[in-house]
């Protein structure tokens, strides 16, 4: 079984991925189970530049094969903002929602189309090589927040075909239709193609 580092910090991330990727026969490490790992500045100018840019970091610190993930939100009334700042668009998560639905408050519910879109890299330390992956999910963004479940936006997004936000979807209905198990889906034949190799 090969170990392969989530160059994440966020929990509820890294146990989405791990819940998406059952099934392969990987060990995902943490990044907390390595000491003195740098905060790492993306400073991308797209998803995918920052997914490989912490991939490729993480797995040349490590000596290990590195998984990395860059997601956000994009909303078209909002020319794609909160886009690759979605993380830094506020503190909390709380304080991210109160800001974009308070940019939100004068637009219209046939307006309020956006979509979340997901990067995955995925780096090998010995060569330096790093692939990328994208993929998204439409939908539209609620007037107020609803559910419990997910995190970071979920509780204000819609999913296109449904009447429901990611926080109140089940947790396997959400990693079935998300923008992270889509890429993931596409990232799993890269996964099998490198445990084919070792």
């Amino acid at each position: 079984m090969i170990e392969i580092v989530i160059a994440s910090r966020n929990e509820k991330k890294v146990r989405e991925i791990k819940q998406i990727t059952k099934g392969i026969p990987i060990k995902l490490l943490p990044l907390g189970s390595f000491k003195d790992l740098p905060e790492i500045i993306e400073g991308g100018k797209t998803f995918q530049e920052n997914a490989k840019k912490k991939a490729l970091t993480i797995a040349n610190l490590t000596g290990k094969i590195s998984l990395a993930d860059d997601s956000g939100l994009e909303v078209e009334a909002l020319n794609g903002v909160p886009g690759i700042e979605s993380s830094r668009f506020a503190k909390t998560d709380k304080d991210r929602i109160d800001k974009l639905l308070g940019l939100m408050k004068d637009i219209p519910k046939e307006k309020r189309q956006a979509k979340f879109v997901c990067a995955v890299a995925i780096a090998l330390p010995d060569n330096g090589k790093v692939t990328a992956v994208s993929s998204e999910c439409k939908g539209t963004i609620s007037f107020k927040p609803r559910g419990r479940g997910g995190f970071g936006y979920d509780p204000i997004f819609i999913p296109e075909g449904y009447s429901k936000t990611f926080a109140e979807l089940s947790r396997d209905a959400k990693n079935r239709i998300s923008h992270r198990a889509r890429a993931f889906k596409k990232a799993k034949k890269i996964l099998l193609d490198i445990l084919s190799k070792q």
